[in-house]
């Protein structure tokens, strides 16, 4: 595999090696599967997550970069800003670099904890060094690092200097299409750096997308590390199927990098155990190539959990078919998840028959799940027997969706055109938006009726 990029042959040869495909079920074979992780160079810092920062930091992140309070408040969560330096100098020192507004989101959106590094003497001078290096450009920088913003974690010059080389050849490649003439510039032979930056080519020409390459090439928790074994667990990925352009492909290489063959088969045998075939489990590791990383104590846990939804053994097994990444929720999550429903009045049954249609309905918020009952069931005056047919309605989203097909719908009620009596819930936001507009604004004849409807359907604002 590696000859095919070092020695410059066409990318059809890589293409048709992409097309290969299992003519067995491979998880019926355990050495399809690799072992751990290999380690890499460079450190970095890493903020902790879960920590709740200073509402003037969620305001001042608005505020500066024009950030929505949402993803504010989740950059808030994941650093801690008190005691940690000051997030005022750090957007300074980036602005007084040339970043604009925009790749400073960018930046902070991927790496949150470059918020609390101390900018006079840690940001600083690795922004320095970066642009006194011979060659550099304020554009290649800006660029670079807006990428990239975890280069600015690690430590030392010489691994900031390599990775940032790295990236650079990447992005310029990427924009000649040409990736045969970065082989002439490989880090000496066996090196680490060597290894990352030949596994992240042969990814590339694969079709793996460059924002996924660049985080791969700069992490130690990736396997991109490796020789033998990358190549080996690389080509099981791209025989079972997986496409290179989605992030299930990375998922799907990590998790096979991961996996000693032995822990295959044992989950394997104890999924068998659960009432899952082979089958099965192939089926739900291309749906959620994680799933297998799950111990035996998560899996009983969240499957003993699920009965407390008043599901039973079947209907477990059904859920977790077509949802695996359900394995992954936690005890306190499910438990919390039945409180939320039951304390809006819903019964255990009820709440059960939504689980079953809608497996996602574990998972959201106990806020999410109140923010969406209160506007559909005591504004909008649907009763709950429609949300418990049509539970996916507390997938979508309030904004873009359900508040602007509410409004026309109670435009239209208003001017006597649908009658008195809302229509069925599924009717209004279980269809694409083309089916709605067809059903309820192109069906009138009347131009100006048609527009104004319009109007009210893309302002998309609560009434």
């Amino acid at each position: 595999m590696y000859s095919l990029i070092l020695h410059g042959r066409r990318f059809s040869e890589l293409q048709k090696w992409r097309n290969l495909r299992f003519a067995v079920n491979p998880l019926q074979n355990a050495s399809y599967f690799s072992n751990s992780f290999s380690s890499a160079s460079g450190s970095y810092v890493s903020p902790k997550d879960g920590q709740k920062g200073k509402n003037f930091t969620v305001s001042d992140l608005v505020d500066s970069l024009g950030l929505t309070t949402k993803l504010a408040e989740s950059i808030s969560r994941k650093v801690k800003f008190e005691g940690k330096g000051n997030p005022d100098s750090v957007l300074s020192l980036l602005r007084s670099h040339g970043f604009t507004d925009s790749q400073i989101s960018s930046i902070i959106t991927t790496y949150p904890g470059l918020l609390i590094v101390d900018a006079e003497r840690s940001l600083g001078p690795k922004l320095q060094f970066l642009q006194s290096r011979e060659g550099a450009s304020s554009s290649d920088l800006t660029e670079i690092l807006s990428k990239v913003p975890k280069i600015l974690g690690m430590r030392w010059e010489k691994a900031i200097s390599v990775y940032y080389d790295f990236v650079k050849e990447i992005i310029k490649a990427d924009k000649s299409s040409n990736f045969q003439k970065l082989c002439h510039s490989l880090p000496e032979e066996g090196s680490k750096q060597e290894n990352k930056m030949r596994n992240v080519l042969v990814l590339r020409e694969l079709g793996v997308p460059q924002k996924r390459l660049l985080h791969l090439l700069i992490s130690n928790y990736q396997p991109v590390c490796g020789k033998e074994k990358f190549e080996a667990s690389l080509k099981k990925v791209v025989e079972m199927g997986f496409d290179p352009t989605t992030s299930k492909f990375v998922l799907a290489l990590r998790a096979v990098y991961s996996l000693k063959n032995e822990t295959v088969e044992e989950r394997v045998d104890f999924y068998k155990r659960l009432g899952f075939t082979v089958g099965d489990v192939w089926k739900m590791f291309k749906k959620n190539p994680f799933f297998l990383n799950f111990s035996e104590k998560k899996i009983t846990q969240t499957y003993e959990t699920l009965k407390k939804c008043g599901l039973l053994e079947d209907e477990i097994l059904s859920l977790l078919k077509k949802c695996p990444q359900r394995f992954g929720a936690s005890e306190q999550k499910i438990d919390n998840a039945i409180e939320t429903f039951l304390g809006l009045g819903f019964s255990r049954d009820e709440f059960a028959m939504m689980v079953k249609r809608y497996p996602e309905c574990i998972g959201f918020s106990a806020e999410t799940v109140k923010k969406k009952y209160e506007f559909l069931v005591r504004k909008m005056n649907w009763p709950l027997k429609d949300l418990v047919s049509s539970p996916s309605v507390f997938g979508y989203s309030l904004e873009k969706r359900s508040v602007p097909r509410c409004n026309l719908i109670k435009a239209l009620m208003s001017k006597r055109l649908l009658g008195s009596k809302l229509p069925p819930l599924s009717h209004v936001l279980a269809i694409t938006d083309e089916a709605f507009l067809n059903k309820y604004v192109k069906i009138h004849d009347d131009k100006e009726l048609v527009a104004e409807l319009m109007a009210i359907f893309t302002r998309g604002h609560v009434s």
